[in-house]
């Protein structure tokens, strides 16, 4: 202020000289009517106030300008810590499972800034696990008109449509981010995932196959490998329920291409063989696969089919020369003992099962082998006293099949769990149920 007013004085003090030395008037218009007679020196000076003036003007709105936006920063500033602060706070009590706490955080957030994108995406999240879909789906919604390039939402949203029954949508979702990004393995994964459910398992495949090629990690490439196995496998049993046996077996063959130790595409193909009548052709086939894969599920299959053959010899060979590879293993002489008592040969059964330990309990349905077996040999005493065995385990064996990933128990081998949609996964052993004597055990859909 100092500095204008020294200015000013100065202007006036070089006005009033170059008027004294110049006093000769001069006519200055301002209408076409009206004029005045001012000193040159005075109208030149005057001039120069006035652009000094309008400058001075200037530089004052823009500092007014300025002020204004440092204030408003500021105030954003202010707002935008205030937000995160709460929304740090929500995030702490989602995963402290303080539901309430959260929604009261996530709540206050949305009211200081409505298209805060993490809040409508944790927001979406605890409506979804309250089951509350719709309203999932709406602030998922929200959060994507924000930001449509935010995969977190676009994934979240997809989860949103397919848990809430509405696939398509879901699928049409995940392609509309795959036009952007076609290499994205999380959301191939997904669509994927919702072709599976749709059983639209040649779409699922060629999105599998991207997913295996684009695999960086040994583990990325083995789980990968697993699904695209697990894949054809259902490409095969698709194009044999068609009734075409060409298709289904090169589909199955894929498949044992990829994992040597896939055992459900043995038996999928070992069943088109069985399908086109060549049976012996079958047991041929499980009998190489079992020199691959070792299962004793594949035993079971070849036992089925020598009896049906008339060949009883055969399963006993089978049986045998398993037992003596591997003579330490109780499962495969229980099996054997089964299949003696299965061909009448009681004798040779009570021999086999005799030697397995019987304090096992991983083997309580041996003392019922055992108690028929006495009661079919006369031995009414014997007999009885194995049943109370039997009885007093108070568990029962649920055979021949049962998941170790999930523990689904069934009485029919499947290539694929219900329970935990998992490929490869059946095992056939005596695997125990405790005390649910009144367990249902569902049944495989296909």
């Amino acid at each position: 202020m100092r500095f204008f007013v020294t200015v000013v004085i100065i202007l006036l003090g070089v006005m009033g000289w170059l008027t004294h030395l110049n006093p000769t008037p001069v006519a200055f218009r301002l209408t076409e009517n009206r004029q005045i007679e001012v000193a040159l020196s005075a109208l030149v000076l005057g001039a120069v106030a006035f652009g000094g003036l309008l400058v001075l003007s200037a530089l004052g709105v823009r500092e007014l300008r300025r002020m204004y936006a440092n204030w408003r920063v500021s105030r954003q500033r202010k707002a935008a810590g205030k937000v995160q602060e709460l929304y740090t706070s929500a995030h702490h009590a989602f995963f402290a499972h303080r539901t309430k706490e959260a929604v009261s955080f996530l709540t206050r957030v949305l009211e200081i800034n409505p298209h805060h994108v993490p809040a409508l995406l944790c927001f979406g999240t605890i409506k979804r696990q309250a089951g509350e879909l719709a309203e999932a789906i709406r602030f998922h919604r929200r959060a994507r008109s924000v930001d449509d390039q935010n995969l977190e939402v676009a994934l979240a949203l997809g989860r949103d449509l397919d848990e809430a029954g509405r696939p398509d949508e879901a699928a049409q979702l995940y392609l509309e981010v795959l036009k952007s990004d076609d290499a994205n393995p999380a959301v191939l994964a997904r669509l994927r995932d919702v072709y599976v459910k749709q059983d639209r398992w040649e779409d699922a495949h060629a999105l599998q196959e991207r997913i295996f090629k684009s695999a960086k990690s040994r583990e990325e490439l083995d789980a990968a490998r697993g699904v695209l196995c697990g894949i054809k496998y259902e490409i095969g049993r698709m194009w044999l329920a068609k009734g075409d046996r060409d298709q289904a077996r090169r589909a199955f063959r894929g498949a044992i291409k990829l994992d040597k130790m896939f055992l459900p595409a043995y038996i999928g193909w070992g069943e088109v063989i069985s399908d086109e009548g060549r049976v012996r052709d079958a047991a041929s086939l499980y009998e190489k696969a079992y020199g691959v894969v070792g299962d004793v599920i594949l035993l079971h299959r070849l036992e089925d089919l020598y009896i049906e053959m008339g060949e009883p010899e055969q399963v006993l060979r089978l049986y045998h020369d398993a037992v003596r590879n591997a003579p330490d293993n109780h499962v495969l002489r229980f099996y054997l003992g089964k299949v003696y008592y299965r061909l009448e040969m009681l004798d040779e059964a009570r021999d086999v099962l005799s030697g397995i330990d019987a304090s096992d309990e991983h083997f309580p349905d041996l003392h019922r082998l055992l108690g028929n077996l006495a009661q079919r040999q006369g031995n009414d005493p014997l007999a009885t006293e194995e049943y109370k065995r039997a009885l007093g385990l108070k568990k029962r064996v649920i055979v021949p099949y049962y998941c170790p990933a999930c523990d689904y128990h069934t009485f029919q081998w499947s290539g694929r769990c219900p329970r935990c949609k998992a490929w490869n996964t059946f095992s056939a052993s005596p695997i125990l149920i405790k005390d649910q004597p009144d367990r249902v055990i569902s049944r495989v859909p296909w």
